[in-house]
């Protein structure tokens, strides 16, 4: 089953993930690691620029959302990882209420020293549950 998952979240766009799978279901949850501003190669995209590498994650997250079966109206939790100054949180935040149109479901916006790949500003994780 998690074979079938990767080649369509393949096959949806996203990149390979390197020894980790994007998401985990477990009964109507699904918990899913965090999202990163790559393209379908695994280039980070939007360099410099919290706010798209923002809105970059979160359509990667709904991405692996919808391959998996869910709804962005599922997510009930997120946290928003974010390296550099207070200004980079501060445009990564703006974008995410944008995305989701001013109604951000629960979540915590943390500044954040590194993260794994060389130029990534942002990372956003998710629970998600259908109702």
């Amino acid at each position: 089953m998690s074979e079938e998952r990767n080649a369509a979240e393949m096959a949806a766009g996203l990149s390979e993930t390197p020894g980790y799978r994007y998401a985990d279901r477990v009964g109507d949850r699904l918990f899913v690691a965090g999202q990163v501003p790559t393209d379908s190669d695994g280039e980070i995209l939007h360099v410099g620029d919290p706010a798209a590498q923002a809105t970059r994650c979160l359509d990667n997250l709904r991405t692996v959302v919808e391959v998996n079966g869910f709804a962005v109206a599922d997510v009930h939790r997120l946290t928003v990882h974010v390296v550099g100054e207070h200004q980079n949180l501060l445009d990564a935040w703006a974008a995410v209420r944008d995305w989701f149109g001013g109604e951000v479901p629960p979540a915590t916006l943390l500044g954040a020293h590194l993260l794994g790949f060389t130029d990534q500003l942002v990372e956003i994780d998710a629970d998600i549950l259908r109702a």
